[in-house]
């Protein structure tokens, strides 16, 4: 008989993931997927069952990785949240399975999972396309993904300003008081943006809230938000100027409103570039748009059920 599944609630998550560990295995399984070899990555593009009475949708994002062994699906519930709402936008639960006998090994709170690895995959983005001199980083929205954001860039890279804008300034105010560096509140998305080397737009805006006018040459967008088809951060002008990246092309062009609305080329996958079969062009304005893939979950959920086994063996 199998063991019956572990449970791993969010507070115990938190302490066994660590950017460090994280971020190498994100940039091997972005490369494993873009090379579509179906012995290392079998990921179908995320199913989504609309929740129209709570104006949300839950998404299941199955994956299996033959050669590392590994079977795993997230179930993620997000929302399109009226200004001031105390609900949250995102759940999430990561469902690890053993792919021989199919029964689930673990269930881990996905929270945690999936505000690290989504800001772990940012960052990945900006060391693979930002200009090497760097110094101001804008960050868009003042959420859990926002503070996953400023932790992951300000530890891996060294930027002389964080700025912060937020549609609230309850919402900057909470920001600022909730990380261990200075940031500057910026009133408008204009001022936050203008003259910044890296842009991160992680709002829950549905209509673009980043213009390509503001955009410095050469800057780097990483566009996390605006999950959907009819959603947008960005507008027409930054998405057809911009050299556009995805985690996986056949999400974007699936799921992403910007893509999809402004009709933008996707030109690679953050994985083309680590396999070396599309370069990086570091010199032009990026965009990188981020939609989540299950992959990243997948080793993500296993680095937490392989610590999480190792801190039971020694106790």
């Amino acid at each position: 008989m199998a063991a019956p599944p572990v449970v791993i609630w969010e507070q115990e998550v938190q302490p066994l993931l660590r950017y460090k560990e994280l971020i190498p295995r994100l940039e091997e399984a972005l490369g494993k997927f873009s090379r579509r070899d179906s012995a290392e990555v079998i990921q179908p593009v995320r199913t989504t069952v609309p929740l129209q009475k709570h104006s949300g949708f839950l998404g299941l994002m199955p994956t299996y990785m033959q050669n590392d062994g590994v079977l795993c699906t997230k179930l993620v519930c997000f929302y399109k949240r009226e200004e001031g709402s105390t609900l949250p936008a995102t759940q999430a639960a990561v469902v690890l399975l053993d792919p021989e006998y199919g029964n689930v090994k673990a269930v881990i709170d996905g929270e945690v999972i999936t505000c690290m690895r989504t800001a772990a995959v940012s960052a990945i983005s900006a060391k693979l396309l930002m200009s090497p001199e760097a110094k101001v980083l804008a960050i868009l929205g003042s959420g859990k993904q926002a503070l996953s954001h400023y932790n992951v860039f300000t530890e891996m890279f060294s930027f002389k300003e964080v700025r912060v804008w937020s549609r609230t300034r309850q919402g900057v105010e909470r920001f600022s008081q909730s990380v261990s560096g200075p940031v500057t509140a910026c009133v408008s998305v204009e001022e936050a943006v203008k003259g910044a080397d890296v842009i991160v737009t992680v709002t829950g805006c549905t209509e673009p809230v980043l213009f390509g006018q503001w955009v410095k040459p050469g800057a780097h967008v990483a566009a996390v938000g605006a999950c959907r088809p009819n959603w947008r951060e960005l507008d027409d002008v930054l998405m057809k100027e911009a050299v556009v990246y995805a985690d996986s092309r056949e999400g974007a062009m699936t799921e992403s409103g910007d893509v999809i609305l402004s009709g933008a080329e996707v030109f690679a996958e953050l994985g083309d570039i680590i396999n070396g079969t599309k370069p990086a062009h570091r010199g032009k304005t990026t965009v990188f748009k981020s939609l989540g893939m299950g992959v990243q979950d997948a080793v993500s959920a296993k680095l937490v059920f392989d610590q999480w086994k190792a801190k039971a063996s020694q106790s």
